[in-house]
């Protein structure tokens, strides 16, 4: 008996359909695609343009599961992803197959050559799903007419825009996805 494995890449519905709760799955995606991202109540209830009560209740809920930390800084209590759960990295992994960066950056490395490092930078970078995710490849003679015709093939692909930015030099602020070969 012979055992058939197929690779399914989740569409954003498939996320959807398994948390209902549209601002548990933005705080999971906000806290857990960039583990350096962190919010505070008022501050998360303007960037998702939900009332406070809303975003308190799935803070709580995410809170006391272990999923976030919480601590007081100044007369904020501010929220992070808690990096020292036993399913960290899995959520992590999770969102970024929902974001579909393990999409993005298999593409890129699989057909590009000399790609020294991937980021995300924008929105994304900062946890926020806007529909527009941008990707700053860094590396030395990057064929650009390919990334111009690979943005909507990986777009339709997951269901979000790409964009990409070939450079060979990057000091901006981003979530490195691959940091290979200098």
């Amino acid at each position: 008996m012979s055992t058939f494995v197929t690779h399914c890449y989740p569409s954003p519905t498939m996320l959807d359909s398994l948390i209902t709760s549209r601002t548990r799955l933005r705080l999971l995606v906000k806290f857990f695609i960039n583990a350096a991202n962190k919010g505070h109540l008022r501050g998360l209830a303007d960037e998702f343009q939900e009332s406070t009560n809303a975003i308190r209740k799935e803070l709580n809920n995410l809170t006391e599961a272990g999923y976030l930390e919480k601590e007081a800084v100044s007369n904020k209590i501010t929220y992070s992803a808690n990096r020292r759960h036993p399913l960290y990295m899995s959520l992590q992994g999770i969102v970024h197959k929902y974001i579909g960066l393990d999409t993005i950056l298999e593409t890129l490395l699989e057909r590009m050559g000399a790609v020294k490092k991937v980021y995300v930078i924008g929105d994304y970078a900062e946890g926020r799903d806007s529909g527009t995710i941008e990707i700053v490849v860094v590396g030395e003679r990057l064929d650009t007419a390919y990334l111009n015709q690979l943005e909507p093939k990986v777009a339709a692909e997951i269901g979000r825009e790409v964009r990409f930015h070939a450079v060979s030099t990057f000091e901006g602020d981003g979530l490195l996805l691959y940091g290979g070969g200098e």
